[in-house]
C-alpha cells in the first residue's frame, strides 16, 4: 500500500473516529518521545558516532564558514560572536524568536546577520551553506533542553502555529495532529508514526540522502496530504515551527540528527 493511500484510508479512519463516545475517558496526555526512540540501534549508533554521523562533514563546513571574513564590511561571524562554543552555547534551543517585533528562526537570523553585519546576500534556504551554518551553530547546544516559552511577544505567533497543527488540511483533509498526537506510536505505511518534535534539525536523512531543514520536512508532510505548501522562510512557516518547538520544549537538542 502506497503512503498516499495509507493517508487516505486513515482519513477516512479519523473522520469516522473523529467524535469521542459521550462519558468514555479522555487518553492522558502523550509522554514526549523523541524519534531518535524508534529508530533501529544501527541508525542511533549513526547518529551518536560522530565519525560515522554523515551530517558532521556540513558541521564541519560551517565551522569554516563561521571564520570567513564576507562582504562589504569584511567581517565573520566570529568577527562579532567570537568563539561559537561560547557565544552559540544554548542560542539553537531559544529559536523561532521573536527579535524587533518579527518572528526569526534560526536560517533567518543567519540570513539576518549575512545581511545587516557583513554586507553580503541571503543564503537559499536549503543550500549547503545555510544548512552548514545553521547545523554547526546548532551543534554548539547539543545536549541542551529546548527552552521555548509562551511569552506575551510570542504568544500570537504561537497561537497561529497551534492553529496550524490542529487545522485539517490538503485534499485528505488531515492535520497535523491527527498523526502526531492521536495516532502517535502507531504505523503508517509499516513506519511507526512518531510524535513530530524537531529536537535533533537540522537532520541527515537516509531517504533524502543530506542533511535538511525542519521546513523542507514540514513541506513533505503537507505535499503528503496534497496541501498546498508554505514557502519557505514564509510566516506560516515561521510559526508553526515556533509551535513545534515549544510543543517539544524539555527535550534535548540533538542536532544534527540522522532519520531513516
Amino acid at each position: 500500500m502506497n503512503l498516499a493511500l495509507s493517508l487516505f484510508l486513515s482519513g477516512i479512519f479519523f473522520t469516522l473516529g473523529s467524535s469521542p463516545v459521550q462519558g468514555a475517558p479522555k487518553d492522558p496526555p502523550l509522554k514526549q518521545q523523541s524519534s531518535y526512540e524508534l529508530m533501529s540501534a544501527e541508525n542511533k549508533a549513526m547518529q551518536d558516532d560522530p565519525l560515522l554521523n554523515p551530517a558532521m562533514f556540513w558541521v564541519g563546513d560551517g565551522e569554516t564558514l563561521w571564520q570567513q571574513k564576507m562582504g562589504s564590511q569584511n567581517k565573520s561571524c566570529s568577527s562579532c560572536h567570537g568563539d561559537a562554543k561560547k557565544s552559540m552555547r544554548g542560542v539553537a534551543t531559544q529559536f523561532p524568536k521573536v527579535i524587533k517585533g518579527q518572528l526569526q528562526t534560526l536560517e533567518g537570523q543567519i540570513n539576518q546577520c549575512r545581511v545587516g553585519a557583513q554586507g553580503t546576500s541571503a543564503l537559499a534556504y536549503e543550500s549547503k551553506d545555510l544548512l552548514a551554518l545553521t547545523a554547526f551553530v546548532a551543534f554548539q547546544s547539543k545536549g541542551m533542553p529546548i527552552s521555548i516559552s509562551e511569552t506575551s511577544a510570542n504568544a500570537p505567533f504561537l497561537k497561529k502555529g497551534r492553529q496550524t497543527f490542529n487545522e485539517r488540511m490538503g485534499q485528505l483533509n488531515l492535520s497535523c495532529a491527527q498523526c502526531h498526537e492521536d495516532r502517535a506510536g502507531l504505523k503508517l505505511g509499516g513506519s511507526l508514526i512518531p510524535q513530530g518534535h524537531p529536537n535533533a534539525y537540522p537532520i541527515y536523512r537516509l531517504e533524502w540522502q543530506t542533511l535538511g531543514s525542519v521546513q523542507r520536512r514540514l513541506r513533505n508532510c503537507m505535499s503528503g496530504v496534497r496541501a498546498q505548501q508554505f514557502e519557505y522562510g514564509s510566516l506560516e512557516m515561521a510559526q508553526l515551527e515556533l509551535f513545534l518547538m515549544w510543543r517539544a520544549r524539555g527535550l534535548p537538542l540533538e542536532s544534527p540528527g540522522v532519520r531513516p
